[in-house]
């Protein structure tokens, strides 16, 4: 009896060895998902062609647009005996739109070429001691789609050679315009949200992926107007609308904590080590104010406070920051995250909450709404970009569109007594014409010397509507940039689009230093949430071919990358299979899951045929080579890939 007992346990073994290495072996017989190069990668191989050996400045080696992303520069390599000191000249149409740059002493040179134009042969002066080379550098047209102003006007004398960059929130390129109104540069990804430059002369910029619908992004990049990376940071709640660069170098980053639970979305700050990616500190909202009170028009559950912008003021050390959804810009201490004080309307405000709103003093006094870009000037004032909406927090007082006005405002406070001072405004002059409901900025360039953005500007049917582009049926959108000197407009720029930021900034900076090598990728997307695990094999598999729709898998450096297009009410998830275990990830059929601005409201057609939707695996957490399939209420897909981390 035992004999035979053992038999059959060792036949049983001996099956399950069969049948464990017969299906840990499926993904032998499934091909390895498309790999995805990161810029960061493609820009490693690029470099490769960047020789200096045997060019002189009479045959250097030029190459335009050296990183693939940035059509409007160059990069003239060439050596020299001696060491020399290149002075750059790229020649505009005039004095305003010429621009000159020294670069470092040396004897191996790199020479990044920026503020070309496009589509015509640009002539640059390289000049050091005796010698003056004149060398022609032949760009592209710009794309059919890119955006030109309507509308340009420059009070040159008053002006110097800066360039006014943009960072779009509706159709457009991330680009730079010149005092004419020509483009300077651009980049051909989809760089959103602020675009400035940090102290050491380096552009910083969202990448170019989503880490959440609608708008978040993984992180930023730190690089040069070349579209040179030199930093990638990944951050686990993503980055959106603002970031501001600190004393010590670190980042206090507008995020979010898609991980918690709440449900929330666009109430998280985080400090960024500069050096590493690490998170030294955070400050959740949630824990600040009460989510329900002064609630504004566009005020949801899940997008209470709609942070919008990050400012650190050092007098004080305290973080300044706008909350769309509640008209009000608050300020918190740094080291303990306590409420200091809000700035607007306290109707609908908690008893607790009132002690911290201001009194108001002076003349023409009005307060923000639905403001954007609040800063804290080096006078001490707070400057604020009050976009208008509706001017009460009561529904029966709203003010129409039509009579609405967007505006710089800068306040003076007291913060013993508790008052607050209107000291200077400009936009309301203009009326409705200048009225953006959303987005928008103001940028201080020095005393009684700032720029006021009114990049949101929406019309309907001829009228102008509250409603952000995108929701409403637009049929027309302006940018009204507007540059003012003492009370009178130097520069304005008019452009067919909307815009969330302006940035006035010169085209070369002092320390700007281009280097070669291979970018540093700090941070982390963090680990995904597994939403089941299952042991066992995977049967009775349909061919992914029978599933008639849209279907994607594709390998990121750091993450998984699936899309499909999926019907409401669907179950869907998708199975990373390995050795009898199976990870479950499940995907969510919405249309913005974290959305700020939309209800998630299907078509006809899109409840009929389904949404495109993109589930992100990360890799942190997975080790191995994993097959993939595709799970749809009762139905498995064997995708016939296979991804290895």
């Amino acid at each position: 009896m035992k004999k035979k007992l053992l038999i059959v346990l060792l036949a049983v073994i001996i099956l399950a060895v069969i049948l464990f290495f017969v299906f840990s072996s499926m993904s032998n017989n499934h091909d390895e998902v498309e790999q995805t190069i990161s810029l960061v990668e493609n820009q490693e191989e690029l470099e490769k062609e960047f020789k200096s050996d045997g060019y002189t400045i009479d045959n250097p080696n030029i190459i335009v647009n050296p990183y693939e992303i940035s059509p409007l520069t160059a990069l003239v390599i060439f050596e020299t005996e001696s060491e020399v000191a290149p002075v750059v000249t790229i020649i505009g149409k005039d004095e305003n739109t010429t621009f000159t740059h020294e670069f470092d002493a040396n004897t191996v040179h790199y020479l990044p070429i920026y503020g070309l134009y496009a589509g015509r042969d640009n002539e640059i002066i390289i000049e050091y001691g005796d010698v003056e080379k004149r060398i022609t550098i032949t760009t592209e047209e710009l794309p059919e789609d890119f955006i030109l102003p309507t509308s340009v006007e420059a009070d040159k004398e008053s002006l110097e050679n800066d360039l006014y960059f943009f960072s779009p929130s509706s159709g457009g390129y991330t680009s730079a315009y010149d005092v004419n109104g020509d483009v300077r540069w651009y980049l051909t990804i989809n760089a959103l949200w602020e675009i400035n430059r940090l102290s050491n002369g380096h552009l910083m910029v969202s990448t170019e992926r989503l880490v959440n619908s609608p708008y978040y992004m993984t992180g930023m990049y730190e690089m040069d107007l070349l579209g040179k990376i030199y930093k990638e940071i990944s951050l686990e709640g993503g980055y959106h609308h603002d970031y501001f660069e600190m004393p010590n170098g670190n980042l206090l980053v507008a995020s979010d904590d898609f991980n918690s639970g709440s449900g929330t979305v666009e109430d998280v700050i985080v400090e960024v080590d500069i050096n590493t990616g690490d998170i030294v500190k955070s400050w959740d909202l949630k824990d600040v104010l009460n989510r329900e009170d002064g609630k504004s028009e566009n005020w949801v559950e899940y997008d209470w406070f709609h942070n919008n912008s990050v400012w650190y003021d050092e007098a004080t050390n305290s973080i300044t920051l706008s909350g769309r959804h509640q008209d009000a810009v608050i300020n918190i201490d740094y080291d303990t995250g306590d409420l200091n004080w809000i700035i607007g309307d306290p109707t609908n405000w908690s008893e607790e909450y009132q002690k911290y709103f201001f009194t108001p003093v002076g003349d023409d006094f009005e307060w923000q709404w639905s403001q954007h870009a609040a800063m804290i000037t080096p006078e001490g004032y707070v400057f604020i970009l009050d976009n208008g909406n509706n001017k009460s927090k009561i529904k029966e007082e709203y003010v129409p569109a039509s009579e609405s006005y967007t505006r710089g405002v800068m306040y003076k406070i007291d913060t013993d007594n508790m008052t607050i001072e209107q000291i200077w405004g400009y936009g309301k002059e203009r009326g409705s014409e200048f009225y953006s409901p959303y987005i928008s900025d103001v940028d201080y360039l020095e005393e009684d010397h700032y720029i006021v953005h009114s990049g949101g500007i929406v019309y309907v049917d001829g009228k102008n509507s509250n409603q952000p582009a995108g929701l409403g049926g637009a049929d027309k959108l302006v940018s009204d940039t507007v540059e003012l000197l003492n009370d009178e407009v130097i520069f304005e720029i008019v452009l067919p689009n909307n815009n969330y930021r302006v940035e006035k900034m010169s085209l070369y900076q002092e320390n700007e230093t281009f280097e070669l090598g291979k970018a540093v990728r700090i941070g982390s997307l963090g680990e995904t949430k597994v939403d089941d695990d299952r042991f066992g094999f995977i049967l009775g598999t349909s061919d992914i071919e029978e599933f008639e729709r849209e279907f994607s898998v594709t390998q990121e450096t750091d993450r998984l990358v699936v899309s499909g297009r999926f019907k409401r009410g669907e179950d869907v998830n998708i199975l990373l299979y390995q050795n009898m275990n199976s990870k479950v990830y499940h995907i969510s059929v919405s249309k913005k899951p974290y959305t700020a601005l939309c209800l998630d409201i299907f078509t006809e057609d899109e409840t009929e045929n389904g949404i495109v939707v993109n589930k992100y695996i990360n890799s942190e957490g997975l080790s191995g080579k994993y097959s993939i399939y595709l799970e749809i209420d009762d139905t498995i897909y064997d995708t016939g890939e296979y991804v290895e981390f």
